[in-house]
């Protein structure tokens, strides 16, 4: 176990130390450092959306869902679960809810009955819409203070960051994604 009277990283905590007990080297200690800006950011790329959320009564599993219905209107339910990767139980839940209260409807597949296929309904794009614009005025912001030509490094290092297995099903959920980014 670290010695919390070491001397801290960045003046945070105690002494950042491998599983082994060995201090981190600057390397590893400048990528925890990312591994926390990423937590930092994700906190803040999400604290304007929860808030309008709350008001709803709706929390991000929610917006999650509503996000990937409203991008991609009669989605099966079984790709939903795909993209999430969350079990039927937390999707039943969480999509029940958006059901009942009118935020997405569901049909049947006219191939097969037993697909179900979701849209977001007016009230849930307006909501999906007004979600996207918050996220996106803050990615705005970040972008701008980066600098234009770092956009596509970020999204490149963004990209990286999902699993070698799923970047294709990534990819095909977003074509502006591959359109974008040829210089993979």
């Amino acid at each position: 176990m670290a010695d919390i009277n070491s001397e801290p990283i960045g003046g945070v905590g105690p002494a950042l130390r491998n599983a082994d007990e060995r201090p981190l080297t600057d390397r590893d200690a400048r990528l925890i450092t990312v591994v926390e800006l990423i937590f930092f950011a994700y906190r803040d790329f999400t604290r304007e959306a929860d808030a309008v959320l709350a008001e709803f009564g709706l929390g991000r599993a929610h917006h999650r869902v509503l996000h990937f219905v409203s991008r991609n209107p009669g989605l099966r339910v079984a790709d939903l679960l795909d993209i999430l990767k969350i079990t039927k139980q937390s999707l039943a839940r969480v999509l029940k809810e958006l059901l009942d209260e009118g935020w997405i409807a569901q049909q049947t597949g006219k191939l097969d009955r037993r697909e179900r296929l979701l849209r977001v309904t007016d009230r849930g794009a307006a909501l999906a819409a007004r979600l996207d614009q918050l996220q996106a005025k803050r990615v705005r912001g970040a972008l701008s203070a980066c600098g234009a030509e770092s956009e596509a490094l970020i999204r490149k290092f963004l990209f990286s960051m999902i699993s070698l297995d799923e970047r294709s099903r990534v990819e095909a959920l977003l074509p502006e994604y591959a359109k974008n980014d040829t210089d993979r």
